[in-house]
């Protein structure tokens, strides 16, 4: 049975061409369009099974961000639907829920409430969390003294430690320095290992397909290919 089902789906964005109101006066006045329609998704369809690990795979502007986005319910489609099965977890705007003048212990359990966690799951993996993060000394100071490396640490070690059948991830390893890197790696190969569905985007085509047995590439919003993430990483580089 699969996790998630995307299904003829369609997302459209309004560019707007104008920055100030005095642009907007001038382009309207020269009869010029102030917004153009961008296509960013047309027509996508997939299905993603239990335990798979997937890369989203494309250059800049092809759609796979507002794919993510749109599996996460961040964002809605226009036409078709998206379809998930089980708890979702996107590692996608890390720490977007984090309070700044809360400390990191109140944050930890504030976001880990925002992914769908019990104060009694909390409970039992919070040391866990702390203990990844490796900001045990900070943890009762308020998050906006943190610096931005600690902030994600925090966030990144809550993501990862939540109960999720669904874990999705977005550029999550182009911060923070490369021993931690490795350790939210490993973890997120232990998370597949147990079972969990991944779904990945990166820009790093290196670990992507080491990471990920199955890439979809995108391209100009439509699927161009779907099959093994070496050959899909291969046509990227060609």
């Amino acid at each position: 049975m699969p996790r998630i089902i995307v299904d003829d789906v369609h997302k459209d964005f309004k560019l707007r061409h104008t920055h100030s109101i005095k642009e907007t006066f001038v382009a309207a006045l020269k009869r010029k369009p102030l917004t153009t329609d961008f296509h960013a998704l047309s027509g996508v369809g997939f299905e993603i099974g239990e335990g798979e690990s997937v890369a989203l795979l494309g250059f800049n502007g092809s759609g796979k961000s507002t794919m993510l986005k749109l599996i996460s319910g961040v964002l809605t489609p226009d036409e078709g639907k998206v379809l998930t099965r089980g708890r979702v977890a996107g590692l996608i705007e890390v720490g977007a829920g984090f309070h700044p003048d809360l400390s990191g212990r109140e944050n930890i359990y504030l976001n880990a409430a925002i992914l769908g966690m019990t104060k009694k799951e909390t409970d039992e993996r919070f040391d866990e969390i702390v203990e990844f993060s490796e900001i045990s000394q900070f943890i009762d100071t308020e998050v906006k003294h943190y610096s931005s490396g600690m902030f994600l640490r925090l966030a990144f070690s809550v993501a990862i430690h939540t109960e999720v059948d669904i874990l999705l991830i977005d550029e999550i390893l182009s911060v923070g320095d490369e021993p931690f890197q490795k350790k939210c790696l490993a973890r997120i190969r232990e998370l597949h290992s147990q079972g969990k569905t991944l779904v990945v985007v990166s820009h790093d085509l290196d670990m992507v397909s080491s990471l990920c047995e199955r890439g979809i590439l995108l391209r100009g919003g439509a699927i161009a290919f779907d099959g093994p993430s070496k050959e899909a990483v291969a046509l990227m580089r060609a």
